[in-house]
This record gives C-alpha cells, structure tokens and sequence, in this order.
C-alpha cells in the first residue's frame, strides 16, 4: 500500500507531461476540423461541435501541393540513405577495427553531434552560394545529410558493439571472408539499429526549416513541405484552417511509420544508447 502511495506523485507527474505534450496536437488537429466561424468565435470551444473537411481541401488543392510533397520525400530519403551507407561504414571501422586517429576521430564525431546546427546557417548560405548550389534539391539533400550523420555514427557505433564479435570470427572460421562475414552475419542483426537512426534521420530532414527557408530562395518549386506551411499567411491574416490541415497531413506519415514499428524503434535506440 505505502509503495503504492509513493506512486501517486509520480503518476500524476506523468500524467502531467503526457497532457502538456498531447494538447498542442490535440488542438491542431481539432482546428484543422473546425468550421472558420468556430476558429474565429471570441470563447474556443476545446470539443468540437461542428465538423468539416474544407479545410483539408483547401490544404490538397493548394498550389505546388504534390511538388513540394515529392521535394520532400527526395530530400529525405536521399539524406537519410547516404547517412546510413556512410554511417555504417565509419561504424564499424570505429567499433570493429583499431586505427590511429581513432579517438580523435570519435572526440569530433560526438563534438559534431552537440553542436547547435543553426549557426552553420550563414555558412552553409556562402558555400552554396559560392558554388551555384542555392535553390537546389542537391544541396539540401546534403545539409541534412551532414547534420544527420553524427548521430547516425553514434547510434550504429554503439548497437554494432553490442553485437559479439565473436559470431563474426565464426563465420571467418568457417571460410567467410570479412565483407561476407558483415553482410551475413552482422548486417541482419543491425536491422533495429538501421530503423531507429533512419527514422530519427527522417523525422529530423522531414521537419527541416531553417536550412530549406535560407536555401531555396528564387526557385519556389523547390521548396519543401515546412516552407510551403507558411503559404498559408499573407498581408492579410493566416488561414488557420488550412495550415493546422496541413501541418496534421504534413505530421501523418512519420506517425503512421513510427506507430508501426515503434518496438524495433525502440529495442534499437536502447541497443544504441547503452553500448558504447
């Protein structure tokens, strides 16, 4: 019983998190339901009373909808894919082989990791600029795989040492050679750790604002989902309809992949963070 008491509080603070959490999506989405009268009434109602699909609508039929929904899914899926390969690699030459330089290596990784992205912004601006990169796919494609790539490294580094290095010493006993031995052995037990850092990379590419806003500049079909939110306000107000609409049709897809898989999302970021 007395244990039982001491859970309370933390229950209860528990409780608290998960609302204040919870609470601005709740609110998004009920707004993107919500009649215009509804949003703008002077006292919000926080159930709904009226339901409609305009502003859904207005969101799929807006212009450069499909465009920018393609810029997006290229630009991640190509950030993501070249931060696995390389990841991988740099993985396990860190956690598999024995190289001078290799702390040195591991100390920059981690310093890359920490460091606040947003203040490479101006440079990333003057690379790009300089090198007749600026209103390209390319060059957003590799922004977001250079801020991605720390992580990655760190997590695949750390779920590649709770792998025994022993079964890959069996297999090059039984006639593998050390890339056979990777691929046969290691690489399959490595499948939570490859979905939890792809997904983490692709949340962080998919929600991306800063880098696509400063950029894409001149080429508007260039733009990604999280720029093309803000089309939505003008000189004279925002449509709060549409952009909440959109912003819960811009969150579905990561939702709908991390709820499927969430459990091997999970086993690999505790892999990943615990080994190392």
């Amino acid at each position: 019983m007395t244990r039982s008491l001491r859970r309370i509080p933390l229950n209860l603070a528990a409780l608290f998190v998960l609302a204040v959490s919870v609470f601005p999506v709740y609110w998004m989405v009920l707004t993107a339901f919500k009649p215009t009268v509804d949003i703008q009434a002077d006292t919000p109602s926080f159930w709904p009373r009226h339901l409609t699909l305009d502003h859904f609508s207005a969101a799929v039929h807006a212009d450069g909808f499909g465009t920018f929904w393609r810029n997006s899914l290229t630009v991640t899926l190509g950030a993501v894919l070249l931060s696995l390969i390389v990841a991988l690699l740099a993985a396990f030459a860190v956690g598999r082989m024995r190289w001078r330089g290799r702390r040195a290596f591991i100390l920059m990784v981690f310093t890359a990791q920490m460091a606040p992205w947003e203040a490479l912004l101006i440079p990333m601006y003057v690379i790009a600029r300089d090198t007749d990169m600026l209103d390209k796919l390319s060059m957003l494609t590799l922004v977001y795989f250079i801020t991605t790539l720390p992580f990655t490294i760190v997590t695949l580094r750390g779920f590649l040492a709770a792998i025994p290095v022993e079964l890959e010493e069996a297999a090059l006993v039984d006639g593998c050679t050390r890339p056979q031995a990777f691929r046969r052995v290691t690489f399959p037990l490595l499948a939570p750790g490859l979905l939890s850092t792809s997904l983490f990379g692709f949340i962080t590419a998919w929600n991306e604002f800063a880098f696509a806003n400063t950029l894409i500049i001149k080429n508007q079909d260039a733009r990604t989902l999280p720029v093309w939110l803000s089309s939505f306000s003008n000189v004279f107000g925002t449509d709060w309809g549409a952009t909440m609409a959109a912003s819960s049709l811009f969150m579905l897809p990561v939702l709908v992949v991390f709820l499927a898989l969430q459990n091997r999302v999970t086993s690999g970021m505790t892999a990943g963070a615990v080994k190392g």
